[in-house]
């Protein structure tokens, strides 16, 4: 592994979640291609235009994703209501990445929030 954050993360993490999260991981960057993998709040996590974009964590009985907003979760609710979540992670199998579909939803939704609250 290389010296990228995600890289190192991912390097100590046990199977199933290890393929889970990779799977995951090749997800975003093929739905945002453009994004930067970086560590926020300890975690890995993407960055667009400098802004982080959505992140995520394994967990001993799960896996997670964080859309690092208090409120994208609320904003899609309806389509998000099968999975267990806090206020700010979505928690999924250990060994079922989310769909493309739901991750296209989560990302353009904290994309949606991020140009309502700037110049982007």
């Amino acid at each position: 592994m290389g010296t990228n954050p995600i890289d190192r993360y991912l390097k100590d993490i046990p199977e199933p979640q290890k393929s889970t999260l990779t799977r995951l991981r090749g997800l975003i960057t093929e739905i945002v291609p453009n994004c930067t993998e970086c560590k926020s709040y300890g975690m890995p996590a993407f960055k667009y235009h400098g802004i982080v974009i959505g992140g995520f964590a394994a967990r001993k009985n799960y896996c997670s994703y964080y859309p690092f907003s208090g409120s994208t979760l609320k904003t899609i609710a309806t389509h998000v209501a099968k999975f267990e979540q806090t206020k700010s992670a979505l928690h999924f199998p250990v060994d079922k990445p989310l769909s493309k579909k739901i991750l296209k939803l989560l990302i353009f939704t904290r994309l949606n929030e991020i140009c309502r609250s700037s110049d982007m």
